[in-house]
């Protein structure tokens, strides 16, 4: 009895590792959350240092709070980010929110974007959205995001996010 549930256990152990997503094959040494990972910034003004103190020079002021970040590495209260532009730093990690955002193909200049009533291109459009809008992200299923901001929520296609990983779902 004993040795089916510790193979129980084992089983159901092995499997929850198996089934991690790609993007999440280790753990942060200072939060024990996954790296990477996407959060958000809390402040119109955030500081990016060359390395994880406060003495390192600062290479950049993010002034954009809600812009989604993805953390590439902890130490202690220090985390490295990249920004859509591929920037890399550190910041304190107090400036930093667990909150899920998106922002608009980045990548893609001068294009709009529409939001649907349902994850589907064939549902109604509800809002065009620009390039580098910054939406909340409230969950996606591995293709397609329901996002809101000021004016608008709806549905986009997942690849047209930056802050949320390929077949990754959010719930």
């Amino acid at each position: 009895m004993i040795a089916r549930l510790i193979w129980g256990f084992a089983t159901a152990l092995l499997s929850f590792f198996l089934l991690l997503p790609a993007w999440a094959d280790q753990l942060g040494s200072a939060s024990g959350l996954p790296v990477p990972r996407y959060v958000s910034l809390k402040s119109d003004r955030v500081n990016l240092h060359e390395g994880p103190s406060k003495d390192h020079r600062t290479i950049w002021v993010f002034q954009r709070a809600g812009l989604p970040v993805e953390i590439t590495a902890e130490s202690e209260t220090w985390r490295r980010i990249r920004d859509s532009e591929g920037t890399e730093g550190w910041v304190l990690h107090s400036l930093l929110s667990g909150r899920r955002t998106g922002l608009v193909a980045p990548w893609k200049k001068n294009e709009v974007f529409l939001l649907y009533s349902k994850p589907s291109d064939k549902s109604d459009p509800v809002a065009k959205l620009q390039t580098n809008v910054i939406a909340g992200i409230n969950k996606c299923d591995g293709s397609w995001c329901r996002i809101s901001g000021e004016g608008f929520d709806g549905y986009i296609q997942q690849s047209n996010l930056w802050g949320v990983y390929p077949n990754e779902k959010i719930e």
